[in-house]
């Protein structure tokens, strides 16, 4: 069974950047699409990119596109998530997640119930 771990989270100031990682156990690691997510206090879990299995192709919500930037090492079993121009309402806990590639839709990119396995998440908060 896949295990995720983020690491990388911290406090910033507004402006600021922060590279989160996402360390995988095993090889199968790069057979799945990698989605970054985030979930702020009393809001619901919200998609924020995520990186197709060989990591060709990419997508942003819009509250993030041209600020971050995702990523995957295979060779390592390691994704990042590279968020610059950080605002305090980017604060929220940040989890990395798997998902099977014969599944994927455009459609689904987001869809929580898709995602099979997830990290623990990682805080980020962004404040004075």
């Amino acid at each position: 069974q896949l295990q995720l771990v983020e690491s990388g989270g911290g406090l910033v100031q507004p402006g600021g950047s922060l590279r989160l990682s996402c360390a995988a156990s095993e090889d199968t690691f790069r057979h799945y699409i990698i989605g970054w997510f985030r979930q702020a206090p009393g809001k619901e879990r919200e998609g924020v990119s995520i990186i197709s299995d060989g990591g060709g192709t990419t997508f942003y919500a819009d509250s993030v596109n041209g600020r971050f930037t995702i990523s995957r090492d295979n060779t390592k079993n390691m994704a990042y998530l590279q968020m610059h121009s950080l605002q305090p309402e980017d604060t929220a806990v940040y989890y990395c997640a798997a998902r099977a590639q014969n599944s994927f839709t455009w459609s689904s990119r987001f869809v929580i119930d898709h995602y099979r396995y997830w990290g623990q998440g990682t805080q980020v908060t962004v404040s004075l």
